[in-house]
């Protein structure tokens, strides 16, 4: 059986305000010729479908054609779970009618498997599928204690229950993949994942994931990569696009594997390549540089971080035209002098020359009046102990 796993598509994010629908549009289109090419018989979406529990309609438009498109009408099955990002009920409300067209959601933690019989392959998958599991969702409280370590051990020891649960009645002769959107004890995470664990209280050990399935399909961690120290493979897909600058340099993908029952699974990545990079530009020469780079239409059509090192602060028409002729830079950061001599001590500067220091680094650069430094002297010099003011 060869089956695809994917996950945290964040359909409806944007990126500093800016629209990321054409990328995840180009994503589906560049996923469904993946699929097509390597005759996948089922394909697997761990969780974070949307990036809010209330998604733009045309996200929730592009979902459904992406389940049609991928089953290819029911003759492929698609398979997904909610995220924590995903309004679980929301999510599944139409699995009913889904599963008319091979099409399996589940949007609420649980202890039923999904077996089902995948016709191309001529074998039966069965899926132990655990969407995200939150205390709430899970609806219980699992320690009275407001200690990490305390809910962590009694969060990881449910966990471990489910799975057990889940998987205690699996068949060697089917063809077995759990499935779940968790936070892994060593997963090597981004800053653009919001964290699904406070203090580490929702944090998976490796050794609790289930060593009775042939792989384990994981979402939450934006970087594609295999745990480590798990019994059997288990694996985050990452996600199909880069939503941070944290992220710039992360080749994305996603996993394709060659299961039959009782032998080791054949796990490959194919990379992905429809989400624009994300790049951070500095340019020590100031604007020039950059208009000479806008000139030269360098990394036209990447999202960009730009950093200008600056005498004074730029005008809001400099501003203005950078962001209309390349609307890819979405943030502009001057860099000053004085903002680069760390080696600067404090103690040798004079209250005024700190007060400078600070409004201008405030104000991106601008220069506090004479009435304003002086009013805030008077206030720092002011005799706490003087009870006539």
């Amino acid at each position: 059986m060869r089956v695809l796993h994917t996950a945290d598509w964040h359909f409806g994010r944007t990126i500093e305000g800016r629209d990321r629908h054409d990328e995840h549009e180009a994503f589906i289109d560049e996923l469904c010729g993946i699929v097509h090419e390597e005759e996948i018989d089922v394909v697997l979406i761990a969780g974070d479908i949307y990036d809010s529990v209330n998604p733009p309609a045309k996200s929730e438009r592009l979902f459904y054609d992406s389940l049609s498109r991928l089953s290819d009408f029911g003759k492929r099955t698609v398979v997904a779970i909610s995220g924590n990002h995903d309004h679980p009920e929301r999510l599944s409300a139409a699995s009913a009618m889904l599963e008319r067209h091979s099409v399996y959601i589940q949007g609420q933690p649980t202890l039923h498997p999904l077996t089902v019989d995948i016709k191309a392959a001529d074998q039966t998958l069965c899926v132990p599928w655990l969407p995200y599991p939150s205390e709430s969702r899970l609806k219980e409280v699992l320690a009275e204690e407001a200690d990490d370590k305390v809910i962590r051990d009694a969060y990881n020891q449910k966990i471990r229950w489910m799975f057990g649960e889940l998987t205690k009645n699996l068949s060697k002769d089917h063809v077995n993949i759990a499935m779940s959107h968790v936070f892994a004890a060593g997963g090597n995470g981004s800053d653009s994942e919001r964290p699904i664990e406070v203090g580490g209280s929702y944090t998976i050990a490796s050794d609790s994931f289930p060593s009775n399935v042939d792989y384990t399909a994981l979402g939450h961690l934006h970087r594609p990569q295999t745990l480590k120290h798990t019994i059997r493979p288990a694996r985050y897909a990452g996600s199909p696009l880069a939503f941070s600058f944290g992220e710039r340099g992360v080749a994305k993908s996603v996993t394709v594997l060659d299961i039959t029952p009782g032998h080791e699974p054949d796990i490959r990545e194919i990379p992905i390549s429809s989400g624009k990079q994300l790049l951070r530009w500095e340019a020590v020469n100031g604007f020039d540089e950059v208009f000479h780079w806008m000139n030269e239409r360098r990394d036209f059509g990447a999202w960009i971080d730009l950093k200008v090192h600056l005498e004074q602060a730029p005008s809001a028409e400099t501003i203005a035209k950078i962001k209309e002729h390349y609307p890819g830079i979405l943030i502009i950061q001057p860099v000053f002098p004085d903002m680069q001599s760390p080696e600067t001590r404090r103690a040798e500067l004079s209250i005024r020359e700190l007060f400078d220091m600070f409004y201008k680094k405030q104000m991106g650069g601008a220069e506090p009046d004479d009435r304003l430094r002086s009013l805030f002297i008077e206030l720092v010099e002011e005799d706490p102990t003087d009870e006539t003011h």
